[in-house]
This record gives structure tokens, sequence and C-alpha cells, in this order.
């Protein structure tokens, strides 16, 4: 593998080793935080009917209504 990076970078390809654990990378992380701290109210989570609809609602609303800003990822 080492014999190919430098191959994979003259085709623009470079790799980015990351921590183990980095939830900050993850889109679907920021997603869930999101909804689970400031979109779903504790109400919702009384029935599995009404949390099924918040997440849906707030799923459907994901760039209309709500909006998330992703920081820009930073290699260095």
């Amino acid at each position: 593998m080492q014999q190919q990076i430098p191959v994979w970078q003259n085709r623009g390809l470079f790799l980015f080793f990351l921590p183990p654990y980095s939830p900050q990378l993850n889109i679907a992380e920021t997603l869930w935080r999101k909804l689970k701290t400031e979109w779903i109210i504790p109400e919702d989570y009384l029935q599995k009917d009404t949390l099924f609809y918040a997440v849906n609602r707030c799923m459907a609303n994901i760039g209309i209504s709500l909006k998330i800003n992703f920081s820009p990822f930073n290699a260095n």
C-alpha cells in the first residue's frame, strides 16, 4: 500500500488518517445530535409513533426550516 500512495496522489487522491473516534467528521453524528438536542421535544419520546412522526417531520424540513452549518474539513 505504501508504494501506491504517490501514484494515488499524482491522480488527485489524498488519504487523511482520522482519529479512532471523530464524531465531528461524521455527518450522521452531527444530524443525530441536532435532532435529539434541538429539534425533537421530550414529549416526542413518549411513544414510538410520536417519535417516528417527529423524526420524519424534521428530516422533511432539513434545508427548509431546519438548518445545519457543517464546519469545513481542516486537514491541518
